[in-house]
């Protein structure tokens, strides 16, 4: 078993690990006896050199080996969440996307953290709004019977990263973890809606789902973003096809980078995000988040129309259905 030492000498001259290496490598890492100096260097190498199919593939194997599985008893759920790290800024649009996707009647294990290289992660916005997370998988599962939908708090599944989090946290830009967030749900949903932020990673996403035969949407703004912006064209993978979605799919014109701005503080990215359920928010904040919903929901559910999709979770944003799952999930 080679040493973190010495897999970091031989990143530094370009070796590639193999998926076992990987593996190995992330598990020494994630250990309480771990230096955290050579931690940091090596998430540096990897800010360098992105990770390849196979390393991303074994820290994935790692992170779900060392996680607390959650039993969902055959259910079939759904989770939407991007990987985070496109430097955009933008408000919690995936977040507010998974309540209505929940109104829509889909079952949604949403994955989520505090955020790391940007202002405002799903459990940041989620907390400051009232939410309290839960550790007992009975009481997820009772979210999901009576609410279509849970909020699975990544620390509490993932206790063993708990030793590089201050790491991350002191770097505050993008490392190889922010890769991995979507993969490791500890709930294991068949059904994945994705986005990432390049296009070398949405075709190692696409690779993988294809391996672990889940039915799957993964996309790439081409603006950047790891979500649909609707600021211009959007590239997708599904297990079936490959794809450009543009703002003309759901009868919308382009909107412009900063009306999807989230703020400068937990505080303002909560208040767009309760604005959108509320359906007071922009209509360019409302119809990104529609947008994300609408190719989810037919991700779950392909034999819809991705209009239709969208004039649903339109429908029940409006309506005011997706602010009542928020409600509901706050007050169990």
């Amino acid at each position: 078993m080679k040493l973190i030492l010495e897999i970091l000498s031989e990143l530094s001259i370009g070796y590639q690990l193999n998926e076992y290496e990987a593996k190995t490598l992330l598990i020494n890492m994630v250990s309480k006896e771990a230096n955290p100096l050579r931690i940091a260097a090596i998430l540096s190498a990897y800010m360098i050199r992105p990770a390849n199919i196979n390393e991303l593939n074994g820290f994935k194997n790692a992170m779900l080996e060392l996680a607390i599985p959650i039993d969902t008893k055959n259910i079939k759920t759904l989770d939407i969440c991007g990987t985070g790290g496109d430097g955009k800024h933008t408000f919690n649009i995936s977040t507010a996307a998974a309540y209505v996707l929940a109104a829509m009647g889909v079952k949604v294990a949403k994955h989520g953290n505090y955020g790391v290289s940007s202002i405002s992660g799903s459990s940041n916005v989620l907390e400051y709004c009232g939410m309290k997370f839960k550790k007992n998988t009975n009481d997820l599962l009772n979210d999901l019977e009576k609410n279509n939908i849970c909020f699975i708090h990544a620390p509490y599944f993932h206790p063993a990263l708990k030793y590089v989090a201050p790491i991350r946290k002191e770097l505050g830009v993008r490392t190889f973890f922010n890769t991995l967030g979507p993969l490791v749900n500890p709930a294991n949903p068949h059904y994945r809606c994705n986005g990432v932020f390049s296009l070398g990673l949405l075709r190692n996403y696409h690779h993988i789902y294809q391996r672990d035969k889940l039915s799957y949407s993964v996309l790439h703004d081409n603006n950047g973003y790891d979500e649909i912006s609707l600021t211009g064209s959007v590239k997708t993978y599904s297990q079936n096809e490959e794809k450009m979605i543009n703002p003309s799919d759901f009868g919308l014109k382009k909107i412009k980078a900063e009306e999807l701005f989230g703020g400068k503080s937990i505080q303002e990215a909560a208040q767009i995000f309760i604005a959108v359920l509320k359906n007071e928010s922009t209509t360019a904040q409302k119809n990104s988040v529609a947008a994300n919903a609408a190719l989810a929901y037919q991700t779950y559910l392909p034999s819809i129309p991705l209009s239709e999709a969208y004039a649903l979770a339109i429908e029940n944003i409006e309506n005011k259905n997706a602010l009542k799952a928020f409600k509901k999930s706050i007050e169990h």
